[in-house]
């Protein structure tokens, strides 16, 4: 009688998780549509970053080149060692800031999430306060070039960004609503220090959280170029994005004024593949990070799965 209770019980939920046959293929559908979307710009900018710069003025932009060519990716290897050397810049600023970034975001949300602390009431308007208002740029600038003494140095890219108030946010509301207090207390009899709390009870669990803020922060520095211009005259110390940014404002220039120099200059500036070169830039920023996008998925899956419950 039992048996055939649960069995009729199970019964009446699963008719609520039925789709129907036509609802499924619309979503297939939509989700197909959307997946099209995404991925055809990105065709659009491969595409055009090995078409040549004549055919693109000739017949225009075209999913298949009408033409096939490599001179973006050669004006750009022409570069040498620079790229090279900005490349070494942006990969060490990006593996350095984000672990930081995470190490120092996970800590301060860990303790503003603990209702046991005396001070989270002050610390959470804190972190709050900065993310309707700041300081502005100038201030900004003051603090880190004048006081902390950032000007051309690579640090400069790192401690800027490390700590956002919104990923602070996140961090505090993972770790209230997942880490159960039980579980702290239980550490805390069996004689664990805060800090081996934190990093041998705490973390293991919160891969998720760890995974979206190393996602955040590894974008953000990754495609961040802006530092560099706030802070940076030294050009060993340009990151990829900055110096493919200087690359791209040279060509511009040297395209809109090619009537008023040379003839050797202005046929150079007509033969450069502008809108090609555009192009390979953002190919050549976009596919590094989309390759740590996988690492971070990973770990993102696993940590979803870790601690849970077997039946």
């Amino acid at each position: 009688m039992a048996k055939l209770a649960k069995s009729n019980y199970q019964t009446g939920l699963e008719k609520f998780d039925r789709i129907h046959k036509s609802t499924n293929v619309l979503f297939n559908v939509i989700f197909i549509a959307i997946s099209i979307v995404c991925v055809v710009p990105v065709l659009f900018v491969l595409s055009i970053s090995f078409t040549p710069e004549k055919a693109i003025q000739d017949f225009g932009y075209h999913l298949i080149p009408k033409a096939f060519s490599l001179e973006s990716y050669t004006f750009l290897l022409k570069q040498g060692t620079v790229i090279t050397r900005a490349l070494g810049v942006s990969v060490f600023v990006t593996v350095i800031g984000t672990i930081i970034g995470v190490l120092l975001t996970t800590t301060m949300g860990y303790v503003i999430s603990r209702p046991q602390y005396k001070l989270k009431g002050f610390l959470t308007w804190v972190v709050f306060i900065p993310m309707v208002f700041n300081g502005g740029m100038v201030s900004s600038y003051y603090v880190n070039a004048n006081l902390l003494g950032l000007k051309d140095n690579v640090w400069a890219y790192i401690l800027p960004l490390a700590v956002s108030s919104f990923n602070v946010i996140i961090c505090k509301t993972f770790f209230r609503s997942t880490i159960p207090d039980s579980l702290v207390e239980s550490a805390k009899i069996d004689g664990a220090t805060q800090l081996r709390i934190f990093f041998n009870i705490v973390l293991p669990i919160s891969l998720p959280v760890l995974a979206t803020i190393g996602l955040f922060l590894s974008f953000g520095y990754w495609n961040d170029w802006f530092q560099a211009m706030l802070y940076i005259d030294n050009s060993k110390l340009n990151s990829l994005q900055a110096l493919l940014t200087k690359i791209m404002d040279n060509v511009d220039y040297l395209s809109r004024n090619a009537a008023t120099m040379g003839v050797s200059s202005a046929e150079l500036a007509r033969s450069m593949p502008k809108e090609g070169a555009r192009m390979a830039i953002a190919t050549l920023i976009v596919i590094p990070i989309a390759c740590a996008y996988p690492f971070f998925q990973r770990y993102f899956i696993s940590g979803l799965t870790v601690g849970a419950v077997k039946g």
